[in-house]
This record gives C-alpha cells, structure tokens and sequence, in this order.
C-alpha cells in the first residue's frame, strides 16, 4: 500500500518535475553547449554537467518529502548501489516506497538543443531490494522541451486506472487535457517503427535483425520503396512517449540481448531500469511493452541492471510482429 491516494502523489510528482523543467530551461539558457556538455564522473549512465545541476535539485525535492515519509529514492548520482533511504538514519525496512527517478532522460539530446528529453518517475511499494518495474503502481513523465518550443507535454498513469496526458503553453502557462492513445494501426505500412542501435556497439548486429524483422513482414512495396519509417530516438522516455500517443507502431531496445549474443564481458550504454520506469503509461494508454522473451517486464529497480525491451502500440501488431522477432532473436 502506498502511503498517500494515488492522485496525491500524481500531483507531488508533477510539481517535482515542473521545478525540474524549469530549472533545465534556465540551464539551457544561461550556459553553452561546451559547458552542458562537459562529462563528469558519475555511477551508471555517463553523466554530463547538466544531470548535475537536476541531481541536486532532486535530492533536495526528496529530503523535504521525506520529513513526512520514509522512503527509497533510486537514481544516479547518490551512491555506487544508487539507493538512498530517506530521511537519514531511516532503515530500508521503514521506507513506505520507492521512487525511481531519471531526471533527465536524453541529456545528449537536450544539450545539444537537438529534441526534447523527458523526467521520468515510477512509484512502487517498497518491497525490499526486489522491488522491480513490474511493481510500479504510479508514473509520470514530462517533456523537457529545446529552447525552441513553447509547448511541453505531460504524461501520468496509475495502475488499472488509464493514462492522462497535458499539453502546457510554456510562454502563457496555460494547459489542455488529453488523453493518450497509442495507433490502432494493424499493420507498419507507411509508418514509424525502430530497433534501438545509438551507438557503434552492436549496431551491425542490431541493424541486421531489424533488416530481417522487415523483410520478414513485408516492408517494400512492388516498386521497391520502403513502407516503414526509422526514428532513433536518444531516448527511452521519448520512446515510450512516441508510441503511447500514437506516433510510432514499434519500437524495441535489444541492445542487452545482442550484446550477450556478441559475447560482451560487459555491457556499453543501454538501457536501465531508471529510462523505462514509465512503461506503465503505455500499457495503461493500450499498448504493449514485453521483455525479449515477449514477458512483462520485471527487472529489479536499480542503476545497473540492463533492460532488453519491446513495445507494441496494440494487440493486433503484436501477433503480427511478436512471432517473427523472437524467433529471429533467439535462432540468432
């Protein structure tokens, strides 16, 4: 059981990435790239100038939460394990929930001012080290927008209650309720669909699956040209975003898979639990989220585990899609 009603913690939730969003626009305003861009050290992901301005403030965010209720706050920045428990000198066992946190989600991108990153949050109730993904009864997700645009979106759900979405006018912060929802589309002609592959580590591997996936499914017409459409999006966030209100068809990360197929000793960047914390606003919304093996995900909230997986914008895709993938990952 969660320690407040579900809406309540929506709202403490939102007003924390709020105070995020502004706090990176006036970042983003006030420094150069170079200086946002500048790597410092950090445990998990790499971690850059700017997540280091945003940790500081969540911690702050979350201290003062905390004096009214234990709980386990998980992100980088605060330890090599990546946990803390709130407020000091609580034990684990006392925490009412944890609360797993990327304050940004696509630091590379926003720095950069190429495309929007994302503040994601997930909720669980505490259930000790194990609390994993599939616990997650609450998340929210905000749109941290270049400095080119005035509109940012908000996405939130809670467990078996739907998904909420709300555009706000950054320039005369008013803001328009919707409500997301994923493609009804039944098959990837003349639409959006990707697997992952960022960076030069298994893009080969990854390409040549993707490749196959689309051949497999038909993905040229009888002229030759293509039928679906790429987007790599540097973030998971982004990614969930573009598929829960209908932008993109599919989109899978399977870079932890195609690393253990290329006999990596260790893992380069991919996906943690931290980046996908809010796949419950696109299963809430209707679409689908699988691990590699087409199961729920159920990866234990930390900063090192790696996260294969794989989203569907509806069930209609996903009989289409799902068989053809797993059998190419696992013959490969």
């Amino acid at each position: 059981m969660l320690p407040y009603p579900a809406e309540q913690i929506v709202a403490r939730v939102r007003a924390l990435h709020e105070h995020i969003r502004s706090e990176v626009r006036a970042q983003l305003s006030q420094h150069s790239t170079e200086w946002l861009a500048q790597a410092v050290e950090g445990e998990g992901d790499t971690q850059f100038r700017l997540d280091v301005q945003v940790e500081r403030l969540l911690l702050q965010f979350c201290q003062q939460w905390a004096q009214e209720v234990p709980f386990v706050l998980v992100a980088e920045g605060l330890s090599e394990e990546g946990r803390l428990v709130l407020p000091e000198g609580a034990g684990a066992q006392q925490a009412q929930f944890v609360m797993i946190v990327d304050p940004i989600d696509g630091t590379r991108l926003l720095m950069y001012d190429k495309r929007s990153a994302w503040c994601l949050t997930g909720i669980a109730p505490n259930r000790g080290e194990e609390t994993s993904l599939a616990d997650i009864e609450i998340a929210v997700q905000t749109e941290l927008p270049t400095t080119r645009q005035h509109l940012a979106d908000t996405l939130w759900a809670i467990r078996e209650h739907g998904a909420f979405g709300e555009r706000h006018n950054l320039l005369d912060g008013s803001a328009t309720p919707f409500r997301p929802r994923p493609s009804t589309a039944t098959d990837l002609r003349y639409g959006f669909a990707s697997i992952a592959n960022f960076f030069p580590e298994g893009k080969a591997w990854l390409a040549q699956l993707e490749e196959s996936l689309y051949q497999r499914l038909g993905s040229v017409d009888v002229r030759g040209n293509p039928l679906v459409f790429n987007d790599q999006y540097l973030s998971t966030g982004g990614q969930i975003y573009e598929l829960t209100v209908g932008h993109d068809r599919f989109v899978a990360d399977l870079r932890p898979h195609a690393f253990r197929q290329l006999g990596y000793a260790s893992f380069p960047l991919c996906a943690h639990p931290y980046d996908i914390c809010t796949e419950l606003i696109a299963r809430e919304a209707g679409a689908i989220i699988t691990d590699e093996h087409g199961q729920p995900l159920q990866t234990r909230l930390d900063i090192h585990e790696p996260v294969a997986w794989v989203g569907y914008a509806n069930s209609a895709l996903r009989a289409q899609i799902e068989p053809v993938l797993l059998e190419l990952l696992h013959r490969r």
